[in-house]
């Protein structure tokens, strides 16, 4: 249920009312701080290389353990993010940055970069994961650059960075190994995670990996027409691969 609330905080710069808003954010703040500090149930995606990597999610990745799998913490917590700069005055705000607080330390990040780079991790979140952490963090950066007094903000983003440079890092090493895209609906689709990606990289002026992605972007997608509508949704998808390549595209092509 975060996964369309979070989608439509990032799309939907239009709100209706004022007290519609305040509903319908304060039901995507509650979703999200009830499940980022909720470890179980989980669905690890973990490589045991022996004995010593049998553990806890939160010994494994104790900043994003909660919400079921890594990828929906990094996204529960991206939405916190969202609704704590945008909506600084609501009720909820004071607990999101509390969240936050406790999930972005010096410690935890550490132990998150130790565990992207482990042994056998090499296609760990990647892409769909990694993108969200890339967003993540390009909320935490334009937050702190509209915001430079926020101490706590800046301390996020600062300590955020490690994990943030290790996942381009991957990124980086696939892209260019990568010979077709991928386009089902799900966590693996190009696309989506192109799109945040390139979110980033304008975000914090990344030339290098804004340049890859675009360059990818138009190989595998410039050239599509006709995309298959009639084949979504299937009983799988979660992401239509047409809008979500249409929603690039839009980000990699001039307007005319």
């Amino acid at each position: 249920m975060i996964l369309p609330l979070a989608l439509l905080l990032l799309v939907s710069p239009a709100q209706p009312s004022a007290a519609t808003t305040q509903l319908w954010l304060g039901r995507s703040a509650e979703l999200a701080l009830a499940c980022v500090h909720r470890e179980y149930p989980n669905k690890i995606s973990h490589v045991l290389n022996g004995d010593t990597d049998v553990k806890a999610p939160h010994e494994l990745t104790p900043a994003f353990y909660g919400c079921y799998d890594w990828h929906s913490s990094v996204h529960g917590h991206w939405l916190l993010a969202r609704v704590a700069r945008v909506h600084a005055n609501a009720p909820f705000a004071a607990r999101a940055r509390a969240a936050l607080e406790q999930s972005i330390t010096t410690a935890n990040i550490a132990a998150e970069v130790r565990y992207l780079n482990g042994a056998g991790r090499v296609s760990f979140e990647r892409p769909y994961g990694l993108a969200w952490l890339l967003q993540l963090h390009a909320e935490l950066h334009e937050w702190a650059t509209a915001q430079p007094g926020d101490a706590d903000v800046r301390r996020w983003t600062e300590t955020l960075a490690p994990l943030t440079s290790a996942a381009v890092s991957r990124i980086a090493d696939w892209l260019p190994k990568l010979t077709a895209p991928i386009r089902n609906g799900e966590h693996t689709q190009t696309a989506f995670a192109f799109g945040l990606m390139l979110d980033w990289t304008r975000a914090t002026s990344e030339k290098k990996l804004e340049s890859l992605l675009l360059t990818r972007a138009r190989d595998f997608y410039l050239k599509d027409r006709a995309c298959p509508l009639a084949y979504e949704p299937s009983g799988e998808d979660f992401l239509s691969p047409c809008v979500a390549e249409a929603d690039l595209m839009r980000r990699v092509l001039p307007e005319a």
